[in-house]
């Protein structure tokens, strides 16, 4: 038997509701997630399965019997229904306050998220976009913006860059990188199912894959060459589904083309210069 009821309905309702009808091994799963769902949440499918002494077959089935397609879609109903409990109110309870309070929770954090950045994956991530035949851009979701921040950034800095933003588009020009271009995938989550198919796409063609994004457990860091992890500055895919900050990576995104300006030497120096001349051109005097 199978979830047929109300498809809002909370995580822990459905496992109350279906707990007598569940085979042994599902039942083990579920009560293990209802017991924890803050671990839940933060626990892959094969962590589940570990912790709860059942195969990941299992615990797959168990989501879909809850009434979901995976263990993914089972994750997010957890970090759903955890949102709905009280929080600790961090402010004075303003505006103002709240804003402060959110900059305040920044500033504690981005020093660790810049930490899981390495000087080789760092060297690695530089030399790969000044090498490429092509770079192709690609940021699906609410990373879309920070894609197309790393393209324009990249051009000014004499290295251009391509970013499309229909994923079958995406897909197409993917399969039609060399082995000298790179393709460069900005995905907070690591999973966004449009940005993983641009994945292997781009591998089929031989092309190098870098990733960026903030889970180094993601299916997106497994399939790259490369990756820059920049953790959320809450440090959790609950923060990453509630709130979708991309303020780390956007830091990092700039970060990495000044250091590759740098790199260039001359060539970066001249790029620089080009875009000073234009903007002096296109600034008027109020």
């Amino acid at each position: 038997m199978s979830w047929s009821g109300a498809h809002d309905a909370p995580l822990t309702v459905r496992i109350r509701a279906l707990a007598p009808s569940l085979h042994a091994g599902e039942l083990r799963v579920a009560e293990f997630i209802a017991a924890d769902l803050a671990s839940a949440v933060e626990s892959t499918a094969q962590d589940i399965a570990d912790q709860a002494g059942a195969g990941r077959a299992t615990v797959v089935r168990t989501a879909q019997t809850l009434g979901y397609d995976g263990y993914p879609q089972l994750r997010v109903a957890a970090a759903q229904e955890l949102s709905h409990l009280a929080a600790p109110d961090e402010s004075d309870g303003t505006l103002h306050g709240a804003l402060r309070a959110a900059a305040d929770r920044f500033a504690a954090r981005i020093g660790d998220s810049v930490s899981a950045i390495t000087e080789d994956s760092l060297r690695a991530a530089i030399t790969a976009l000044d090498e490429a035949g092509r770079v192709l851009i690609v940021a699906n979701g609410l990373s879309s913006p920070l894609g197309l921040d790393m393209q324009l950034r990249l051009t000014a800095a004499g290295r251009p860059a391509e970013i499309l933003h229909d994923s079958l588009a995406q897909r197409i020009a993917a399969r039609q990188l060399s082995p000298d271009d790179v393709c460069v995938i900005v995905s907070g989550s690591g999973a966004n199912d449009a940005s993983l198919a641009v994945m292997r796409s781009a591998r089929e063609a031989g092309a190098r894959v870098l990733a960026l994004t903030s889970f180094a457990r993601s299916a997106l860091v497994e399939g790259s060459d490369a990756s820059l992890v920049v953790p959320s500055t809450a440090d959790s895919f609950q923060d990453e589904l509630l709130h979708t900050s991309r303020v780390a990576l956007m830091l990092v995104v700039e970060s990495l083309i000044d250091a590759l300006i740098a790199h260039r030497g001359e060539r970066g120096r001249e790029a620089r210069d080009a875009v000073l001349r234009v903007l002096g051109t296109a600034i008027t005097e109020a």
